[in-house]
Protein backbone atom coordinates (compact mmCIF):
# COMPACT_ATOMS: atom_id res chain seq x y z
CA UNK A 1 0.00 0.00 0.00
CA UNK A 2 2.81 2.41 -1.23
CA UNK A 3 0.89 3.95 -3.65
CA UNK A 4 -1.29 5.90 -0.81
CA UNK A 5 1.44 7.61 0.64
CA UNK A 6 2.63 8.86 -2.86
CA UNK A 7 0.24 12.11 -2.67
CA UNK A 8 0.83 13.14 0.66
CA UNK A 9 4.63 13.02 -0.09
CA UNK A 10 4.22 15.24 -2.37
CA UNK A 11 2.00 17.23 -0.25
CA UNK A 12 4.75 17.14 2.03
CA UNK A 13 7.46 18.52 -0.81
CA UNK A 14 4.67 21.31 -1.13
CA UNK A 15 4.91 22.34 2.67
CA UNK A 16 8.94 21.75 2.99
CA UNK A 17 9.27 24.00 -0.06
CA UNK A 18 7.21 26.69 1.41
CA UNK A 19 8.93 26.71 4.75
CA UNK A 20 12.54 27.33 2.59
CA UNK A 21 10.96 30.13 0.69
CA UNK A 22 9.73 32.00 3.73
CA UNK A 23 13.21 31.69 5.48
CA UNK A 24 14.20 33.66 2.20
CA UNK A 25 11.42 35.84 2.17
CA UNK A 26 12.04 37.20 6.09
CA UNK A 27 16.03 37.42 4.72
CA UNK A 28 14.95 39.76 2.22
CA UNK A 29 15.54 37.43 -0.82
CA UNK A 30 12.62 37.93 -2.29
CA UNK A 31 12.91 36.66 -5.83
CA UNK A 32 14.35 33.20 -4.66
CA UNK A 33 11.08 32.87 -2.78
CA UNK A 34 9.40 33.44 -5.53
CA UNK A 35 11.18 30.19 -6.97
CA UNK A 36 10.53 28.08 -4.11
CA UNK A 37 6.39 29.28 -4.29
CA UNK A 38 6.84 28.15 -7.87
CA UNK A 39 8.09 25.19 -7.01
CA UNK A 40 5.22 24.16 -3.92
CA UNK A 41 3.21 24.94 -6.79
CA UNK A 42 4.37 22.27 -9.25
CA UNK A 43 3.88 19.81 -5.72
CA UNK A 44 0.52 20.93 -5.37
CA UNK A 45 -0.60 20.26 -8.96
CA UNK A 46 0.88 16.84 -8.56
CA UNK A 47 -0.14 15.86 -5.33
CA UNK A 48 -4.13 16.20 -6.44
CA UNK A 49 -2.79 14.52 -10.08
CA UNK A 50 -1.10 11.29 -8.10
CA UNK A 51 -4.45 10.95 -5.86
CA UNK A 52 -6.55 10.39 -9.03
CA UNK A 53 -4.68 8.76 -10.57
CA UNK A 54 -3.59 6.30 -8.15
CA UNK A 55 -7.15 6.77 -7.06
CA UNK A 56 -6.29 6.95 -2.98
CA UNK A 57 -7.98 10.31 -2.45
CA UNK A 58 -8.41 10.64 1.45
CA UNK A 59 -9.62 12.90 4.32
CA UNK A 60 -6.61 13.09 5.41
CA UNK A 61 -4.67 13.88 2.12
CA UNK A 62 -7.42 16.65 1.91
CA UNK A 63 -6.63 18.50 5.12
CA UNK A 64 -3.07 17.45 4.80
CA UNK A 65 -2.74 19.61 1.14
CA UNK A 66 -4.72 22.58 2.86
CA UNK A 67 -2.02 22.93 6.17
CA UNK A 68 0.34 22.63 3.47
CA UNK A 69 -1.09 25.61 1.53
CA UNK A 70 -1.35 27.59 4.61
CA UNK A 71 2.35 27.95 4.52
CA UNK A 72 3.51 27.82 1.11
CA UNK A 73 0.34 29.93 0.09
CA UNK A 74 -0.92 31.54 2.73
CA UNK A 75 2.16 32.92 5.37
CA UNK A 76 4.79 33.37 2.28
CA UNK A 77 2.71 35.62 0.32
CA UNK A 78 2.15 37.04 3.60
CA UNK A 79 6.06 37.79 4.27
CA UNK A 80 6.83 38.84 1.37
CA UNK A 81 4.37 41.84 1.69
CA UNK A 82 5.39 42.45 4.65
CA UNK A 83 9.06 42.70 3.16
CA UNK A 84 7.48 45.10 0.77
CA UNK A 85 5.43 47.31 3.04
CA UNK A 86 8.81 47.32 4.76
CA UNK A 87 10.61 48.91 1.80
CA UNK A 88 7.80 51.10 0.70
CA UNK A 89 7.71 55.25 1.00
CA UNK A 90 6.07 55.22 3.81
CA UNK A 91 8.01 54.31 6.68
CA UNK A 92 6.29 52.91 10.04
CA UNK A 93 7.69 50.22 12.32
CA UNK A 94 3.74 48.86 12.58
CA UNK A 95 2.45 49.37 9.40
CA UNK A 96 3.80 46.01 7.64
CA UNK A 97 2.31 44.02 9.99
CA UNK A 98 -1.04 44.60 7.90
CA UNK A 99 0.67 42.75 5.36
CA UNK A 100 -0.79 39.27 7.32
CA UNK A 101 -4.13 40.52 6.47
CA UNK A 102 -3.34 38.00 3.38
CA UNK A 103 -2.41 35.07 5.61
CA UNK A 104 -5.71 35.61 8.00
CA UNK A 105 -7.53 35.51 4.82
CA UNK A 106 -6.00 32.74 3.15
CA UNK A 107 -6.55 30.46 6.35
CA UNK A 108 -10.42 31.96 6.03
CA UNK A 109 -10.21 30.74 2.48
CA UNK A 110 -8.83 27.50 2.50
CA UNK A 111 -11.49 26.66 6.04
CA UNK A 112 -14.18 27.56 3.28
CA UNK A 113 -12.78 25.61 0.24
CA UNK A 114 -12.98 22.56 2.52
CA UNK A 115 -16.12 22.91 3.55
CA UNK A 116 -18.31 24.43 0.72
CA UNK A 117 -19.43 21.98 -1.64
CA UNK A 118 -20.13 23.94 -4.28
CA UNK A 119 -16.26 23.96 -4.66
CA UNK A 120 -15.67 20.50 -6.25
CA UNK A 121 -15.21 21.30 -9.71
CA UNK A 122 -13.98 24.98 -9.83
CA UNK A 123 -13.28 27.67 -6.87
CA UNK A 124 -15.73 30.54 -5.16
CA UNK A 125 -13.10 33.13 -4.39
CA UNK A 126 -9.52 32.99 -6.14
CA UNK A 127 -7.62 30.39 -4.98
CA UNK A 128 -4.41 30.60 -2.87
CA UNK A 129 -1.83 29.57 -5.12
CA UNK A 130 -2.76 32.10 -7.55
CA UNK A 131 -3.01 34.97 -4.78
CA UNK A 132 0.50 33.84 -3.94
CA UNK A 133 2.19 34.51 -7.69
CA UNK A 134 0.64 37.58 -7.75
CA UNK A 135 2.32 38.57 -4.79
CA UNK A 136 5.62 37.35 -5.32
CA UNK A 137 6.24 38.76 -8.64
CA UNK A 138 5.55 42.30 -7.07
CA UNK A 139 9.28 42.17 -6.00
CA UNK A 140 10.32 41.46 -10.22
CA UNK A 141 8.14 44.07 -11.06
CA UNK A 142 9.92 46.11 -9.01
CA UNK A 143 13.06 46.65 -10.57
CA UNK A 144 11.89 48.60 -13.39
CA UNK A 145 9.11 50.18 -11.82
CA UNK A 146 10.51 50.94 -8.57
CA UNK A 147 8.34 54.14 -7.54
CA UNK A 148 5.23 51.88 -8.12
CA UNK A 149 5.85 49.30 -6.66
CA UNK A 150 6.79 51.16 -3.43
CA UNK A 151 3.70 52.89 -3.41
CA UNK A 152 2.60 52.04 0.31
CA UNK A 153 -1.01 53.33 -1.15
CA UNK A 154 -1.05 50.74 -3.77
CA UNK A 155 0.14 47.92 -1.67
CA UNK A 156 -2.01 48.53 0.99
CA UNK A 157 -4.77 48.47 -1.62
CA UNK A 158 -3.41 45.10 -3.20
CA UNK A 159 -3.81 43.89 0.16
CA UNK A 160 -7.12 44.77 0.49
CA UNK A 161 -8.26 44.08 -2.93
CA UNK A 162 -6.79 40.78 -2.40
CA UNK A 163 -7.70 39.64 0.68
CA UNK A 164 -11.41 40.22 -0.86
CA UNK A 165 -10.95 38.13 -3.66
CA UNK A 166 -9.65 35.26 -1.59
CA UNK A 167 -13.01 34.81 0.11
CA UNK A 168 -15.26 36.18 -2.44
CA UNK A 169 -18.57 34.77 -4.48
CA UNK A 170 -16.74 35.30 -7.58
CA UNK A 171 -16.91 31.80 -9.50
CA UNK A 172 -13.38 31.03 -11.20
CA UNK A 173 -12.75 28.12 -13.09
CA UNK A 174 -10.26 25.36 -11.80
CA UNK A 175 -6.77 24.13 -14.47
CA UNK A 176 -7.94 20.45 -13.49
CA UNK A 177 -8.98 18.15 -16.41
CA UNK A 178 -11.09 15.78 -16.65
CA UNK A 179 -10.52 14.90 -20.39
CA UNK A 180 -8.80 16.50 -23.16
CA UNK A 181 -12.10 17.59 -25.20
CA UNK A 182 -11.26 21.32 -26.71
CA UNK A 183 -15.12 21.47 -26.32
CA UNK A 184 -15.54 20.62 -22.47
CA UNK A 185 -12.33 22.76 -21.65
CA UNK A 186 -12.12 25.80 -24.54
CA UNK A 187 -12.01 28.21 -21.80
CA UNK A 188 -8.94 26.64 -19.73
CA UNK A 189 -7.29 25.72 -23.28
CA UNK A 190 -7.71 29.84 -24.20
CA UNK A 191 -6.38 31.14 -20.61
CA UNK A 192 -3.34 28.80 -20.84
CA UNK A 193 -2.44 29.76 -24.42
CA UNK A 194 -2.33 33.42 -23.77
CA UNK A 195 -0.61 32.70 -20.30
CA UNK A 196 2.24 30.68 -22.48
CA UNK A 197 2.11 33.91 -25.19
CA UNK A 198 2.62 36.35 -22.30
CA UNK A 199 5.37 34.67 -19.54
CA UNK A 200 8.26 34.35 -22.15
CA UNK A 201 8.56 38.29 -23.40
CA UNK A 202 7.25 39.62 -19.70
CA UNK A 203 8.13 36.68 -17.27
CA UNK A 204 7.44 37.35 -13.47
CA UNK A 205 5.71 40.60 -14.78
CA UNK A 206 3.32 38.84 -16.65
CA UNK A 207 1.80 37.39 -13.73
CA UNK A 208 -0.67 40.56 -13.04
CA UNK A 209 -1.94 40.14 -16.11
CA UNK A 210 -2.92 36.39 -16.46
CA UNK A 211 -4.17 37.07 -13.06
CA UNK A 212 -6.53 40.02 -14.77
CA UNK A 213 -7.60 37.51 -17.77
CA UNK A 214 -8.25 35.08 -15.21
CA UNK A 215 -10.42 36.87 -13.39
CA UNK A 216 -12.00 38.02 -16.46
CA UNK A 217 -12.57 34.75 -18.60
CA UNK A 218 -13.76 33.53 -15.30
CA UNK A 219 -16.59 35.88 -15.10
CA UNK A 220 -17.47 35.81 -19.00
CA UNK A 221 -17.75 32.09 -18.52
CA UNK A 222 -20.01 31.48 -15.61
CA UNK A 223 -22.16 34.44 -16.99
CA UNK A 224 -23.50 32.00 -19.55
CA UNK A 225 -23.40 29.52 -17.25
CA UNK A 226 -26.59 29.52 -14.61
CA UNK A 227 -25.13 28.36 -10.36
CA UNK A 228 -25.46 24.96 -9.47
Amino acid sequence: MIKKHIPNAITCANLFSGCIGIVYAFNGALETAAYFVLLSGIFDFFDGFAARLLNVKSNIGKDLDSLADMVSFGFLPGVVMYQLLSQSDYASPYLPYLAFIITVFSALRLAKFNNDTRQTEDFIGLNTPMNTLFIVSLPFIQKDYPSVINSTLLLIGLTALLSWLLVSEIRIFSLKFSSTSWAQNKIKYIFLIISALLLPFLKFAAIPFILVLYIGLSILHFRRIPAA
